[in-house]
């Protein structure tokens, strides 16, 4: 849909399941027990099949809940993609609208960082905290695409960000914050 180059990397906005990107690592928009439900998570424990879920469950009883803000990595269970990043994303509602930008941005860094230290060269990434979190689709994808730019400068690795969107709003919010 949009093509944003930067130095040495590049920045897409696509309209599509995230499941089916040829991307190293998609993030997953989780919630703090890394339990897949419905939305881009029931997608991938449907892609990926129960083992997913297994390692999410393994992750939390060693490591506890993942924070808001924070990010978990797990294998994807598959091909082509290696890595699925749990990134958890703050619910609209539960903190003041400050606290929402900083968690999310944190959700957004994390997950970014893990998937680089990692080795993916690229990586999908949906639109965390809208949808069932409730968060404004705007703030939302303005925050990720804006988060998602500035990190590729300091990646080691990862080359390409793919910004997935199913509908059109979503992805026309994307291309709007990188406009």
């Amino acid at each position: 849909m949009a093509r944003f180059d930067l130095p040495n990397a590049t920045l897409l906005v696509v309209q599509g399941d995230i499941t089916a990107q040829p991307v190293d690592a998609l993030v997953n928009a989780a919630n703090t027990h890394l339990l897949l439900g419905g939305g881009v998570a029931g997608a991938i424990a449907r892609k990926g099949g129960p083992q997913i879920q297994a390692q999410c469950d393994a992750f939390v009883a060693s490591h506890g809940p993942v924070e808001t803000g924070a990010a978990a990595l797990t294998g994807a269970g598959f091909p082509p993609m290696r890595w699925v990043v749990h990134a958890v994303g703050p619910v609209a509602g539960s903190v003041d609208s400050d606290t929402f930008v900083r968690l999310l941005t944190s959700a957004v860094r994390a997950a970014l960082r893990l998937a680089d230290q990692a080795g993916a060269r690229s990586i999908a990434l949906p639109a965390i905290s809208a949808g069932s979190f409730g968060g404004d689709l705007a703030t939302c994808t303005r925050i990720i695409a804006v988060t998602a730019r500035n990190a590729l400068q300091r990646t080691a690795n990862i080359r390409e960000i793919r910004l997935c969107a199913l509908d059109r709003s979503v992805a026309q919010g994307f291309i709007a914050a990188l406009g």
